[in-house]
């Protein structure tokens, strides 16, 4: 599979991790597809541009962690995307680390089989 079918593949697959992360957990919403869309795209900015910044920032506490501090640096980001995307809701802590860790194993259980 060639480098812009596995993009689109990782793409459509928090897509759809974003729909089950809101049928699954009590807190976080998400209204249509178009929603989905743009918060993904967020989610793949962040995790480009704000996250590698935020984990060497932060190198000691999740090396003093095990690395489970990555965990609540995820569920950060993914709380912050629920602020700045209309029609994407997280209500809290919780259900964005339970939503982010969802988020994360539909796509790479996806990608693993792609």
């Amino acid at each position: 599979m060639d480098h812009m079918n596995k993009m689109i593949v990782r793409f459509l697959a928090v897509v759809l991790g974003l729909f089950v992360a809101a049928e699954l957990v009590s807190g976080v919403s998400i209204e249509g597809l178009y929603a989905a869309i743009i918060v993904a795209v967020f989610l793949g900015l962040m995790n480009i541009l704000v996250r590698p910044v935020l984990v060497v920032l932060t190198l000691p506490i999740t090396i003093v962690t095990l690395g489970i501090f990555i965990f609540v640096i995820n569920a950060l980001i993914f709380l912050f995307i629920g602020t700045i995307v209309k029609g994407f809701e997280v209500e809290g802590f919780v259900p964005a680390l339970l939503g982010s860790l969802i988020v994360s194993t539909i796509s790479w259980f996806i990608q693993k089989i792609a």
